[in-house]
């Protein structure tokens, strides 16, 4: 189970349509200038239109990508036989031009399969091509320091029952996104370090594909909840330069630049969790000492406030206290929030984001968290002024991103590949 990466076959990067991926959210690479790419292209376009502006008709769809009328029926009729697009009937009346049937994504068809491996939890949902979360299934359990076997074969139990309840929707899984905290290679399958988990040098994806048939994806949990921050966090317009940080009982962030995902150069970028913010201060996993995990993570706060339940359920009595006024449990939560402005300041200053997104399961604590966090910005700041303008905002997705994120992951690469849809229906 625990390869050491010298061992390792390098895997190519997964071939998706118009798109070069490695990885959920790295960089797009246009497919070539040959008949066969613009029709890849075009017929992701049309997806992406409908899924964006539906229901919509035939020449609505027309007028907004730049095709001719007579292109988009071609592309929408393949499209409709292969289960990914579906007429609704006739379009709203007032329009200009004779009435045509409006267009939707399928409710059934193609599916993306998300999991979640937490210290505390198993999380597996089923979503289809529209973004509604069809199945879903958790398990508590604990895995701190776990070997890593019989975890990624409960994982694959709970994911084979999801698919199984999304089959009898009329739904067909395609592929599994797996979020995990911790460091994922470029190869999307190696955990690198996952140190919650105490994982190393572990090749996930192909742990999982055998277990269940189907092309797996192992993604940073983080970065995930970004990119569902960005496809599912339902602000108008989508933020497209922001970071986001997963307050869970690791802290991880993600930057998000013009809409893409910043991964770094080996693919671990965003690491904040174990940016030191006291140097001298308490031992990490990692290592090191001093983290922003050790004071601002979820099992840091509920230790300084002297609860011993851990996971939701802590979170949810450290909420209680809080709001009842408990003085212990204000306190760890303004420690916690120092903390996390500590270290937030340097990202401000170092990438001048739009926004910051907070996520994860501390969501439900911001109003304790966010007024300590903010005046820790203030204080550190190149320009005092950005941390008073409302710049932290909360995620409402909650402990669910990176669940969400994971899923939406494989549904945008079947919008992104309909090709792949299309040969499947013969």
């Amino acid at each position: 189970m625990r390869a050491a990466p010298h061992t390792r076959r390098p895997r190519r990067p997964r071939r998706v349509g118009a798109f070069t991926r490695k990885g959920a959210g790295a960089v797009a690479v246009p497919a070539p200038n040959t008949q066969h790419g613009m029709r890849q292209r075009n017929l992701s376009l049309v997806l992406h239109t409908v899924a964006a502006h539906g229901p919509i008709s035939r020449a609505g769809v027309a007028s907004r990508v730049g095709l001719t009328r007579a292109a988009v029926s071609t592309l929408v009729d393949e499209l409709a036989r292969a289960g990914l697009l579906v007429e609704l009937g006739r379009s709203r009346p007032g329009t200009v031009g004779r009435p045509g049937s409006d267009l939707a994504l399928s409710e059934r068809g193609p599916a993306g399969l998300g999991a979640e491996i937490g210290v505390d939890r198993l999380a597996v949902c089923a979503v289809d091509l529209r973004g509604r979360v069809r199945v879903r299934a958790e398990e508590a359990g604990g895995h701190r320091d776990s070997e890593p076997g019989p975890v990624l074969r409960r994982l694959a139990g709970l994911c084979a029952r999801v698919a199984a309840d999304a089959e009898r929707e009329g739904l067909r899984p395609v592929g599994v996104a797996v979020a995990v905290p911790g460091l994922v290679a470029r190869d999307a399958a190696t955990v690198v370090r996952a140190p919650n988990l105490g994982w190393q040098d572990l090749d996930a994806g192909a742990v999982l594909a055998d277990a269940l048939a189907l092309p797996v994806t192992i993604a940073n949990e983080a970065n995930i909840g970004a990119l569902a921050e960005l496809w599912r966090g339902g602000r108008t317009p989508a933020p497209r330069d922001f970071v986001y940080v997963s307050a869970e009982i690791g802290i991880g962030a993600a930057v998000v630049v013009d809409g893409a995902l910043l991964r770094g150069a080996h693919g671990f970028a965003g690491e904040l969790g174990h940016v030191p913010v006291r140097p001298a201060g308490r031992p990490c996993a990692c290592g090191g000492r001093g983290c922003l995990e050790q004071y601002a993570g979820e099992e840091a706060v509920l230790r300084a406030a002297g609860i011993e339940e851990r996971g939701a359920a802590g979170v949810a009595v450290l909420r209680a206290r809080a709001d009842a006024g408990d003085a212990e449990a204000r306190r760890a939560l303004r420690g916690a929030g120092t903390a996390l402005g500590t270290a937030l300041a340097g990202v401000v200053n170092l990438l001048d984001p739009e926004t910051i997104v907070l996520g994860g399961a501390l969501t439900e604590l911001s109003p304790w968290l966010l007024p300590a966090a903010e005046r820790e910005l203030r204080r550190h700041v190149a320009d005092p002024t950005r941390a008073a303008h409302g710049e932290v905002v909360v995620s409402g997705l909650g402990r669910d991103a990176a669940l969400l994120g994971a899923a939406q992951s494989v549904v945008q690469d079947v919008l992104d590949d309909p090709m792949g849809a299309l040969a499947a229906a013969g």
